[in-house]
């Protein structure tokens, strides 16, 4: 059974700042679990130690009609 939990929301790019800094900083505490704010919720997950995977896909596309558009998205992902 897969739970997913998401948010889509519009941040500064200090607030964005802030929130990157919070994930590093839940990854980086040395703790086994670990407490990740999404939306209005937290979630709880445990990231082993060595062996977390991290995709980055960058998208750039530019349009005459609709403006220039940028995407990045990150993932993180490993096995218990």
């Amino acid at each position: 059974m897969a739970q997913r939990t998401t948010a889509d929301e519009q941040r500064s790019r200090e607030e964005v700042e802030d929130y990157l800094q919070t994930l590093a900083d839940a990854f980086g505490n040395g703790e086994e679990s670990i407490s990740i704010p999404v939306g209005n919720k937290t979630v709880d997950l445990s990231p082993p130690e060595d062996a977390v995977g991290l995709s980055v896909d960058v998208v750039e596309r530019s349009s005459r009609l609709r403006g220039d558009y940028e995407k990045i998205e990150l993932e993180l992902a490993w096995k218990r």
